[in-house]
């Protein structure tokens, strides 16, 4: 049969060798990742990710590359006997892997260029409260976690809430490539180093670096169960622990501000907060602040927990009308407390036996630092030696004792970001854990 490019085969072998050529041509374009690279200037670098994480994404299309190659030998290795379907298979194979390269590309491309825009400052200073996390814990436990671990980076997109993506997850805008490093999204309208829903999200990737997913929601379903609550309750509240660990361990982070900081977050119309969404992964709002009211009595925090109570049950009643499982509420005043105690004071294996409280501790002594620095800080002034987890909560007291939100978000920003401030923390996180040194 005849090939030549007058025939219909040799017309389609030609459209198939100009195809493979532009292929080619484009595979390996998305390779490497550099601050040049994506548009950052010298004075930009103070603001940006850390070389560590730079290499992290460069490691990640590197792996790509490399499969992108080995399909681009098995392209090269087609005949002119090689059937039209076998050329198509390959490029398609090749095709697969360049777009892979383009996702991940994309994703480092859009988070890391956006430490060159006027928002990089505030970006900077939400790196540093989520470093200041995990550098506490690291303090808090010795050994906690088996060496260096790259810090959370945040970026702006939007969508109403901020979210994360957890270190080591598959993503599904990536093809199912790993993260190599924790992500937060913050909205654009969020970005005010203040906002308690972010120390939220921070929890939601100590959790899954601590490996307590799968230990903490079967010790929840375990407790409800010896408390003989009804099995739909022990189902709901094992679906909601992720959420539930996320919201105590902020308050744990930032203390009772945290808990208002949350109930702000999710006051909204009754119709929302008072219906139960089944199957999905957050707690019925309702319930949720209830459940941040419990935690905050059980840490000694009665009075804010009394406030925080009244409050909510002032804006929201089932009395009122409720679209929610009549055993969730029923049993409430049982199952509250017994998660409260099971999620924070309980000990975990993961943890070394010990509590969430215990690794993440919060104390009255930390309050009074919070509340003293919400005075400085309304009388336009940063407190001294306040961490930056600390001073989340206490932008909060400081803008109730009428500070300026603006004024007060340039101030906290300009101190966060500061580069010298964040080399220091990036340097401790990145540190090994050594007991006598994080200790002191």
């Amino acid at each position: 049969m005849s090939t030549g490019p007058g025939t219909m085969s040799g017309v389609a072998t030609q459209f198939l060798t100009m195809k493979a050529r532009a292929l080619r041509s484009r595979a390996r374009r998305l390779i490497a990742l550099t601050p040049n690279e994506v548009g950052l200037r010298p004075s930009d670098m103070a603001y940006a990710p850390s070389a560590a994480h730079f290499a992290a994404a460069g490691r990640r299309l590197a792996a790509i590359d490399r499969q992108i190659r080995k399909r681009l030998a098995e392209l090269n290795k087609q005949s002119r006997a090689s059937s039209f379907e076998d050329k198509l298979v390959a490029m398609a194979m090749v095709e697969r892997e360049v777009d892979r390269a383009r996702r991940a590309f994309g994703m480092f491309f859009e988070v890391f260029a956006q430490r060159g825009t006027a928002f990089a400052p505030a970006l900077a200073a939400h790196d540093a409260i989520a470093r200041d996390c995990y550098h506490m814990l690291r303090k808090a436990a010795p050994r906690i976690f088996p060496g260096p671990l790259l810090a959370p980076i945040t970026y702006l997109e939007h969508g109403y809430s901020p979210a994360t993506m957890r270190r080591g997850v598959t993503l599904s805008r990536l093809l199912g490539e790993r993260n190599p490093f924790p992500l937060i999204r913050i909205p654009w309208d969020r970005d005010q180093p203040w906002q308690a829903v972010f120390l939220h999200e921070v929890s939601h990737n100590l959790q899954a670096d601590l490996g307590l997913w799968v230990e903490n929601r079967e010790a929840i379903i375990a407790r409800l169960v010896s408390d003989r609550l009804p099995p739909k309750v022990v189902s709901i509240f094992g679906r909601w622990q992720k959420e539930i660990f996320a919201d105590m361990a902020a308050v744990l982070l930032g203390g009772p501000a945290v808990a208002w900081g949350m109930a702000e977050f999710l006051a909204h119309p009754s119709d929302k907060v008072m219906t139960y969404r089944p199957g999905g992964p957050h707690p019925t709002g309702y319930l949720r602040i209830l459940i941040l009211a419990e935690q905050l009595r059980q840490l000694g925090f009665a009075a804010d927990a009394d406030r925080l109570t009244a409050a909510w049950r002032s804006l929201y009643t089932p009395r009122r009308g409720h679209r929610i499982p009549s055993e969730l509420l029923k049993f409430a005043s049982k199952t509250i407390p017994a998660v409260v105690d099971e999620v924070v004071f309980q000990t975990r294996r993961n943890l070394g036996e010990r509590a969430l409280a215990r690794v993440i501790p919060f104390t009255a002594d930390d309050q009074a630092r919070i509340l003293r620095g919400g005075m400085v800080l309304a009388e336009g002034r940063l407190p001294a030696e306040l961490p930056p987890r600390f001073l989340v909560s206490a932008c909060r007291y400081a803008i109730e004792r009428g500070a300026s939100p603006s004024t007060l978000n340039q101030l906290v920003t300009d101190h966060l970001s500061r580069p010298a401030t964040r080399g220091a923390a990036r340097s401790r996180l990145a540190a090994p854990d050594v007991p006598t040194r994080l200790a002191a």
